[in-house]
Formats: C-alpha cells, sequence, structure tokens
C-alpha cells in the first residue's frame, strides 16, 4: 500500500505525555534547551514579530508565529488566570510546523504541556549564561502549573539541588512538595517570600495573576543574585519592584515585545536591555562579575515555540506517538476540488474497501 504524504502527524496530550516519560523529564529538557540554544544562536534568520493578540478582562487568546525562511511555525495560546477557579488550565495551546516551499504542516501538536517544558527549558538556557557559576539554591515564587518543570530544568542544566518554595495558596506549594519527591533535590516549603529568597542565588517569580503586582520587592534581591522573571508576560502585569529594575541588568528575548509584556513595561521605553542571542553568540556580556544583578525578563517568544516543534517532530521517529491527520484535500487534478466532493459520494468499486 503506498502511504498517503498528505496526512499529517498529530500529537495528542497522551502521545506527549507519553514521549516525555519515554525520553525522560530531565533528558527532555536538556536536550529541548540545545535545541533553544541553536535557534537562539542564529536569531537573524528568523522573521520576528510580537505576539499577535486579543485581551479581554478575562485574559489573552495570542498567535506566535515565526520561520527562519525554510520552516514556518507557529502557536496558539491562551492565558486565562481565572480559568483555575473552575477546574481549567490558565494556559492552553497548539501548534503548527509546515514547510515553507509547499505550505504544507507538516506537524500539528499540544502545546500546553510542551509550552511548559519549553519555559523551563529557555529559562534554563538563559541561567546558564547570566547566574552565577556556583549557583546550588533556587527560589520559586508561584508554585503553580510551571514549578516543577523550572526546577527540573535548573537541575538538569545547572545542577541546582536546592529549592525554596512559596505560593499565597499552601495547597499549591503542598502539590509541588509532592511532585517533586524523588527527584534528587532537596525542598523547602516556605512561609513567605522573604524566607523562600534567604540564601537563594536565583529567584524565578512565575505567578499568575493578571495585574500589577509587588512580588518581589527592592530589600528582598541582594547582590550577585539571577532573577528569572516568568511571570509577568502580558500588558498590565508584572511581579518586580521597578527599583529592583533598575539595580539589574536586564536581558530579553525580543525587545519589542518585552517593552508591551514584559517587568520592562514599567520602565521609560528606551530604557537599555540586552537581548538574549547576543550573549550567547558573544555581541554583548551576560555575567561580568559576582555582585552583577541579571534578570531575565522573560515573556516567551515564538522562536523558542519554534525550537520545541522541532525537536518534537525529531524525536517522534520510530515512536509510533501519533496519530495521522487526513488534514490535506488531495484531489486526482490540483485543481478539481469540487470533483473530489462528488466522487466521495460514488460507491467504492467492488473488491474495495469503503
Amino acid at each position: 500500500m503506498i502511504p498517503n504524504l498528505n496526512l499529517v502527524p498529530f500529537v495528542s496530550v497522551d502521545h506527549m505525555m507519553k514521549l516525555v516519560l519515554r525520553v525522560g523529564v530531565e533528558r527532555f529538557l536538556a536536550e529541548l534547551a540545545d535545541y533553544v540554544e541553536e535557534d537562539f544562536r542564529r536569531w537573524e534568520a528568523f522573521d520576528k514579530t510580537p505576539r499577535v493578540a486579543s485581551h479581554s478582562a478575562e485574559g489573552v487568546i495570542e498567535l506566535m508565529p515565526t520561520s527562519d525562511g525554510r520552516v514556518y511555525g507557529f502557536k496558539y495560546v491562551n492565558g486565562h488566570p481565572k480559568n483555575t477557579k473552575e477546574g481549567r488550565q490558565t494556559v492552553t495551546a497548539f501548534g503548527v510546523l509546515a514547510e515553507v516551499d509547499t505550505g504544507y504542516p507538516v506537524l500539528l501538536t499540544e502545546m500546553t504541556i510542551l509550552t511548559a517544558l519549553r519555559t523551563a527549558a529557555t529559562s534554563a538556557v538563559a541561567a546558564r549564561h547570566l547566574a552565577p557559576r556556583d549557583a546550588s539554591c533556587m527560589a520559586i515564587i508561584g508554585n503553580g502549573a510551571q514549578a516543577e518543570f523550572q526546577a527540573l530544568a535548573f537541575k538538569a542544566l545547572l545542577g541546582i539541588r536546592d529549592i525554596r518554595l512559596y505560593d499565597i495558596d499552601p495547597v499549591a506549594t503542598e502539590k509541588c512538595v509532592r511532585n517533586l519527591q524523588g527527584q534528587g533535590l532537596r525542598i523547602t516549603a516556605c512561609r513567605s517570600t522573604e524566607e523562600a529568597v534567604e540564601g537563594a542565588h536565583i529567584i524565578t517569580t512565575v505567578t499568575a495573576d493578571k495585574q500589577y503586582a509587588t512580588i518581589l520587592t527592592d530589600n528582598m534581591v541582594g547582590a550577585g543574585v539571577h532573577i528569572n522573571a516568568v511571570g509577568g508576560d502580558c500588558p498590565g502585569k508584572t511581579e518586580l519592584h521597578r527599583d529592583i529594575l533598575l539595580r539589574s541588568d536586564i536581558f530579553v528575548e525580543y525587545t519589542p515585545q518585552t517593552r508591551i509584556e514584559g517587568e520592562i513595561q514599567q520602565l521609560a521605553a528606551d530604557h537599555p536591555v540586552t537581548e538574549l542571542w547576543q550573549v550567547m553568540t558573544g555581541q554583548a556580556a551576560g555575567r561580568r562579575d559576582a555582585r552583577q544583578i541579571t534578570l531575565f525578563d522573560s515573556v516567551g517568544f515564538a522562536v523558542e515555540d519554534f525550537s520545541a516543534l522541532r525537536y518534537v517532530r525529531d524525536k517522534l521517529a520510530g515512536t509510533g506517538l501519533h496519530q495521522d491527520l487526513d488534514l490535506l484535500a488531495d484531489p486526482d487534478e490540483p485543481r478539481d476540488l469540487f470533483g473530489m466532493i462528488l466522487r466521495a459520494a460514488k460507491p467504492s468499486p467492488v473488491g474495495e474497501a469503503a
């Protein structure tokens, strides 16, 4: 039987979970991080635009497209913090990878789980270039859906072993402690942000509320700390006091998008920032000394999703962890699309399967 080349592999949530477990969570994060770094190092090859966002009082729905001229990718993603009160995810997503020369999609996949993995992998990649070399302890403020991925990514890429957790909801912290048991980490559940950041070399903020918040105040951040600011990722949503930004060297993914969505929306439009790809390629300095405060103002960018889609496509080979979708019309004559519909109504010839 001749294979139908117009079938598109689709990775469901179930298949994505099985793929992650087959590879191993930490190995998956480490390998995905290598794909992210590889694409950041060829940053100038990509089409880049701030994500296309539709904002409402309840949340945001976004499209995140990019292309390197050979392959095109995009992600559909939402952010609705209220969803957790209704037993739903704050973030859900799916993505597509396509060939530029034909426009045909070559992969359709869930990206709710994959986004959590790529966000953590990107955080750890940034920290590999910006955090203190001897970092061994990280505080995670906000213990929701992203927290475990952050902990394991920093363990896999930077060797972090001590994790200090805090969330305003103790149930979230209990969940995180439970999920991280047996992962080779020393976990401390803390009673306040101040307690959590004490002695931490890296501070990750990853809260969900869509508001101008002050999760970290200036007095909580000492010299030499690396801040991985993940939660402030849309207009009107921040986590850090402005004074922290003024004391920090700030690193971003794509400046035009971060000016709108990141912590730096609190600052003047010309406040100096450095794009992460410039550090990776040696065009700009990252961490210069032991007392420097570095801040990765992470909002997520389409190139990271492109990297994640590339990685999943490469890992699928031979696993069987996908379904083939009949997604592309394939008439006998490319111009005869209507005729294809008419032929579908005809009975199958005798001896052929329906």
